[in-house]
């Protein structure tokens, strides 16, 4: 409900804090949620001067009035706020700032078991959520989803407990909005780096490509490549002397280990592709920390 734009707002800035400039947050400089980047986009496009953020700015009529039309434009207008049922309109709006709004709506339409998961709420997901029977599983669903691929990004050392704080909290407001309920207070989730952004482009990936470390073990690698030419050089005369024949075991069996080596990396970085590329679509369930409801 529109209402409930301000209503979310409390929760929103004590989970944001106020002016931050994290080395490993994406985001960069950010002030209540706010990144740099999207301010000057905005300042923009209204023709006014653009200026950094600053702490000073913080409680002024003038950046509260920029940042409630920046939060209600750039997301809570982009996961359509307005149209959403209680409880689970918040949930959409904090995780559209933290994570951008079409990551949000995947989380969304994968919880909804909806077919066509694009990241985009139109008429089809609106009717899904209608249609939902327990709102409250929905958005203990969400933040699951939402934790799940926050714990898979490079970030997550850095800014998990914030996260998963944040995330925690957050479900308990949302499932006691959806059941009519007032709910626990905001935490103060900055204090533990929950105000952090997690994007996609932040997801781990594995250092080497699986079909590089295929390509590897069938000498494609240069230690490989090496080893098999001494070997070949070796072969006429392995046997000759004691000697040779125990340099020559020695480094076909280094062969035979890199080889085997490579193959297992490839099989591990599949997966591990294939889990990324799963966190990316919201598509990974993380256990919600001890204590949090249902």
């Amino acid at each position: 409900m529109r209402e409930n734009f301000f209503k979310s707002m409390p929760v929103i800035l004590a989970y944001e804090g106020g002016w931050a400039n994290h080395p490993r947050d994406p985001g960069g400089v950010t002030l209540e949620g706010i990144i740099q980047r999207v301010y000057d986009g905005f300042r923009t496009r209204k023709g006014r001067r653009i200026q950094p953020l600053t702490k000073s700015m913080r409680f002024t009529p003038a950046w509260e009035a920029e940042r409630n039309e920046i939060y209600k434009v750039q997301f809570w207008d982009a996961v359509r706020g307005d149209d959403l049922p209680d409880g689970i309109d918040v949930v959409m709006f904090d995780s559209g700032i933290m994570s951008g709004p079409r990551q949000a709506v995947l989380w969304l339409q994968r919880s909804l078991r909806m077919n066509d998961c694009d990241g985009h709420i139109g008429e089809a997901t609106l009717a899904a959520i209608e249609n939902h029977p327990d709102h409250d599983r929905l958005v203990a669903d969400i933040c699951a989803r939402r934790l799940g691929f926050c714990q898979h990004l490079d970030t997550w050392a850095d800014f998990g407990k914030g996260w998963a704080k944040r995330i925690a909290n957050l479900k308990q407001i949302g499932q006691a909005w959806a059941t009519g309920s007032v709910g626990p207070q905001p935490v103060a989730a900055h204090q533990e780096r929950g105000d952090a952004k997690a994007y996609a482009s932040d997801v781990a990936q594995p250092a080497v490509d699986a079909n590089d470390a295929v390509k590897a073990s069938i000498g494609g690698g240069t230690v490989t490549a090496v080893l098999e030419q001494a070997r070949d050089t070796i072969a006429p005369a392995a046997y000759s002397s004691e000697v040779l024949t125990k340099v020559y075991t020695a480094i076909v069996m280094l062969c035979v280990l890199l080889s085997l080596g490579a193959l297992f990396y490839s099989f591990w970085a599949s997966y591990k592709s294939k889990k990324a590329r799963r966190a990316i679509d919201g598509d990974v369930l993380a256990d919600m920390p001890a204590g949090a409801p249902a």
